[in-house]
């Protein structure tokens, strides 16, 4: 699916509102978003309550349509979670025990935690020190014969090098699986997010740029074998009720959640577009603060900024004085998956990747969001400012 890769606008001035100096800003702000779709939630809910139907149903089966015809692919699977949808993608490919899947160091833990819970072994590669996506030469380095699969991460809102990779794939015959869970309406060369991969694996955990109310995820593909097999993974290994010809899990889309991704999908290239202003804005604001990285954003990508993510020194201290003054940043993520406890059997060390840890140790996470003032996010450079002196 071809899309329109137009750059968006510089920020305009929004008017004459002013936030004042003790005025908290949250990191997210979900509460701008409910009030936008608070009247089809509620009309929607109450065909679910009338039908009955509050597991799959016809409202998840139509939000399946709607996201699968959005993202430019032949099916979507709608599951319980992001972590099951990884999970599932994988093991509809036959991957198992014995298998290796190659997947970055620095991203959320649910990422290594599916390719282990599916009964593979993770491969931990580094990650490119300019924007942190998976650096595609450690990526090909790290075939091995038991390689099946590699699943690089769009993170914090952009695509990973997937024409690259697509290639990696291609030359070594290992499966291209996308971890899309921060990217929807993200793309690259004209290509959404969900459309690369032999399958893509995303979440609607609620902060994420396409949320529900609560958790949900899918799986994206145009194998009609693969859709068939999340398919009945997801109800308890059965495509005929009462018939369970292999193990499955009970991880299904609720028809509660699909009323609610219905309306905000309605709304999300412009509350995307929204973030990519606010984006802009934090560029120019904080342009002249030599001790700050900004984010960068490769050429190909159409960027989505689920996360606007800085770099600083002392950042646990900025971090703190940021709060203090009710800023609310984050960090994503602190500690890489190859230095966390449930992965000590790796036998990886400090200094394995250390791109990884080092943006592990420096990355701020600022305020970011469909509907964040240019007040608020003046206030949010003026707090960074003072916490850095």
């Amino acid at each position: 699916m071809m899309i329109d890769q137009t750059e968006a606008t510089s920020p305009k001035p929004t008017g004459g509102s002013t936030v004042s100096s003790s005025e908290s800003v949250p990191l997210v702000d979900l509460q701008i978003q409910h009030r936008q779709i608070a009247d089809e939630v509620e009309e929607g809910w109450a065909r679910v309550v009338a039908t009955g139907a509050f597991i799959l149903g016809d409202e998840a089966a139509a939000f399946e349509e709607e996201f699968a015809d959005y993202c430019g692919v032949s099916h979507c699977a709608g599951v319980g979670n992001g972590t099951d949808a990884v999970e599932f993608a994988l093991r509809a490919l036959g991957i198992g025990a014995g298998d290796e899947v190659i997947l970055p160091a620095n991203t959320f833990i649910a990422t290594a935690e599916a390719v282990a819970r599916a009964g593979a072994r993770p491969v931990l590669v580094d990650c490119h020190p300019d924007g942190y996506l998976i650096d595609v030469e450690r990526a090909a380095a790290a075939v091995s014969p038991r390689s099946r699969a590699v699943v690089p991460v769009h993170l914090f809102g952009q695509l990973a090098p997937m024409d690259e990779l697509q290639e990696v794939a291609d030359r070594t015959g290992i499966a291209l699986v996308e971890d899309a869970a921060q990217s929807q309406g993200a793309a690259r060369g004209g290509r959404r997010a969900g459309s690369w991969g032999r399958a893509a694996a995303t979440s609607f955990y609620p902060g994420k740029n396409l949320g529900a109310y609560g958790d949900a995820g899918a799986v994206l593909t145009d194998d009609p074998e693969v859709d068939r097999r999340i398919r009945t993974l997801r109800d308890h290994g059965s495509a005929v009720k009462y018939r369970h010809d292999e193990l499955g899990f009970n991880s299904r889309l609720d028809g509660l959640q699909a009323v609610v991704l219905r309306a905000k999908l309605r709304r999300l290239d412009t509350w995307n577009e929204q973030r990519r202003t606010a984006a802009d804005r934090y560029a120019a604001l904080l342009a002249e603060l030599d001790a700050v990285r900004l984010p960068t954003v490769e050429s190909s990508n159409v960027h989505v900024w689920h996360l606007y993510v800085v770099e600083v020194d002392e950042r646990d201290v900025v971090l703190a004085r940021l709060h203090a003054e009710g800023i609310g940043a984050g960090i994503h993520y602190p500690v890489p998956v190859h230095l966390q406890g449930a992965f000590s059997g790796l036998d990886h060390g400090v200094g394995d990747f250390p791109n990884a840890e080092r943006a592990a140790g420096r990355m701020l996470s600022l305020p970011i969001y469909p509907g964040i003032t240019e007040a608020q996010q003046v206030r949010v450079a003026e707090a960074l400012a003072k916490a850095l002196t």
